[in-house]
């Protein structure tokens, strides 16, 4: 849940890159928007290989080091910064819901942008909280680690070809 907050921290940070125009400098640039996009889909097709190939199918959680809060909301926080699927998503997708000439744009991709770092958090934490109920059934059976590895690992493989294959609009 902590790491949930600092995603949803992270999130504001594309807020503020946003609001501060550089959603409107990737728009403007077919080149810098393209590059951005295939940067994107690349890292997804990456993580994607990287979780299907993967062949330990065993969790041994009770050898990790102990994390304080604060790493894992820094955690969490820079790992939403430096994702470049949140990047496009707040670049390109997120300002087609800025009603033109209707009060302060700059305000209103701010709003959006907040209310989507606030609703992810209330997603992302729940989320994180049963993970944590569920670690000890997943660990006691390595075939559910692999089928998630595998599933996780299709998608996001598909997810990176149908973004880098993404006509602009």
């Amino acid at each position: 849940m902590t790491t949930a907050f600092g995603v949803s921290v992270g999130l504001l940070g594309h807020t503020l890159l946003a609001t501060l125009g550089l959603g409107a400098l990737l728009l403007a640039s077919e080149f810098l928007f393209n590059i951005v996009k295939l940067i994107g889909a690349g890292y997804l097709i990456y993580i994607g290989y990287q979780l299907f190939r993967t062949k330990d199918y065993t969790m041994n959680i009770k050898n990790l080091p102990k994390v304080s809060y604060k790493r894992m909301f820094i955690q969490g926080a820079l790992s939403n910064i430096m994702n470049p699927k949140i990047a496009i998503f707040y670049f390109s997708y997120l300002p087609q819901f800025v009603i033109p000439n209707n009060g302060n744009e700059t305000m209103q991709l701010f709003i959006l942008g907040f209310t989507f770092a606030i609703l992810t958090f209330f997603i992302k934490a729940p989320i994180g909280f049963i993970s944590g109920l569920l670690s000890f059934w997943i660990k006691t059976r390595p075939i559910i680690l692999k089928n998630i590895y595998r599933t996780s690992g299709i998608i996001l493989i598909g997810l990176g070809f149908k973004l880098a294959l993404e006509e602009r609009n």
